[in-house]
């Protein structure tokens, strides 16, 4: 990642430059796991169970 600073007066940092896609690429993980907080509470099934699910449904 080619990260640049902005500093202010007394070289704190106050803001930070990302290129294009790496910015892109954060938001994508914040947006996962967003989603994966999202549905943390949510019952799980087993591998098998979604396999039978797919095949029943024709998708595998």
């Amino acid at each position: 990642m080619n990260t640049q600073f902005i500093v202010d007066e007394e070289g704190k940092k106050t803001s930070v430059i990302l290129p294009v896609e790496d910015y892109e690429k954060l938001l994508e993980d914040i947006h996962d796991l967003s989603v994966i907080a999202e549905r943390k509470n949510e019952p799980s099934i087993s591998f098998v169970d979604l396999k039978n699910r797919l095949k029943a449904d024709g998708l595998i």
